[in-house]
Parts: C-alpha cells; structure tokens; sequence
C-alpha cells in the first residue's frame, strides 16, 4: 500500500526538475529581451541602420552570458547551442526600430530595460555558477559578470563610457543581488525564491539610484576645483 505514495513523490520529482528548468529559462530568455530592448534602444538613438540595431540589441543582449560561459567552463555557451537566445534578441531589435516611439515615450527606457536586465543576469549568471561548482563568493563575481557584460559592449560598440565605470550603482546593485542568491545557497534556502527576491533587491538598488543619483565616490584628478 505504500509503494503508490512513493511512486508518486518519485514521479514528481523529475516533472518538478522539468518546471524548474522551464522557468529558469523563461527568466533567462526575458533578461535576453530587456537587455536587448537597452540595445536596441540606445542604437536608434545613434542612428543606426537596421543591422547595427539587430548587432547592438544581440551585443547586450548575450554578452555578459558568453564570458559566464567561458569563465565556468559550460561548453557550448548557452546563447550559441540554443537558437531561442539570438532570436529572442533579434525579435527585441526588430520590435525597438519599428517601434521605437512607442519605446522613448516610457520614462527613461534605456535605464530601466538595462536595469531589469542587469537583475535578471546577476541572479541567474550566479546562480548556473553555483550549479557548475564555484564557491558563493566567485558565483557572485560571476553573477556581476553576467550582468554588466552586455552593457559594457553595448556601450562600447558606439564609442560611450561604459555605464558600469560611471553610471550610479551599476555593478553593486549587480553584486547585491548575485550575493542574495549566493547566501541563500549558502543556507540551503529554495533557489527559485531567492532568485527573484535578488532580482528585486538589484533592480530596487538601480532604480533608486537612478532616481536620487546615489553613486560610489567619484575619482577626483589632483588640482580639481570640485
């Protein structure tokens, strides 16, 4: 009589895995989208054609994904074995150069498409660097990695200074939410939970540091009035 309730645990187990792994690409595939929608977004605005805003939307887009790839060792990387990741990428640039009024008209797109990235990136890059082995403390450094990666070539691929390098909380916001999913492994908390609280605290840090100009001391050069 008890090998039906077995049975049963031991057949949700896998079905439970499946819905896991499907949501954890779900959120993957929504941060490949937003980061591309920030790249997309920034390439309208230098004008660029048609290919350049599909290069800069896949730019942001996979990026910070390929170093976390490279770096842990998972061969091939995600965004070259799966199609879903370029394509989800391209989808977002062919939406934001035919669609990019709609776009400009949200309140600061740019920055909030690129903070939504950056959170869902830092929680997911942090949390498959957990799943490959590394320690919290360089799965968190992964997850930051992830997150501001695409940005950085973003920015670069038009001649801009990286946000990450002067932007308010760009990389921290990324750590504090690649280190809750880390504390949380840490403590043998849920996975799925923690991810979306660390994609809150770091969007939230972003955000609010978008909105009120919190930022890191800024280098001053010797001599400078300010």
């Amino acid at each position: 009589m008890t090998s039906h309730p077995v049975a049963a645990i031991l057949a949700a187990r896998p079905l439970r895995a499946t819905t896991v792994s499907t949501l954890l690409l779900l959120f993957d595939l929504v941060g490949t989208f937003v980061f591309a929608l920030s790249g997309g977004t920034l390439a309208v605005r230098h004008r660029l054609d048609l290919f350049g805003v599909l290069v800069l939307s896949c730019a942001a887009a996979v990026s910070g994904g390929l170093v976390r790839d490279v770096l842990i060792g998972a061969q091939p990387a995600a965004a070259l074995a799966d199609w879903r990741y370029l394509a989800t990428a391209m989808l977002a640039g062919v939406v934001t150069f035919y669609r990019h009024g709609a776009i400009e008209r949200m309140r600061n797109p740019v920055q909030l498409f690129d903070a939504a990235g950056l959170a869902l990136f830092a929680v997911l890059g942090t949390g498959k660097a957990l799943a490959f082995g590394l320690s919290p403390f360089a799965a968190t450094l992964l997850g930051m990695t992830s997150g501001i990666g695409g940005g950085i070539a973003r920015d670069l691929l038009v001649a801009r200074t990286p946000a990450v390098l002067q932007a308010e909380l760009y990389a921290v916001a990324a750590l504090a939410g690649g280190g809750v999913v880390a504390l949380a492994h840490v403590a043998g908390l849920p996975q799925t939970p923690a991810m979306a609280v660390g994609a809150l605290v770091c969007f939230g840090l972003r955000y609010m540091a978008i909105r009120h100009g919190w930022h890191l001391p800024v280098a001053r050069p010797h001599g400078d009035g300010g």
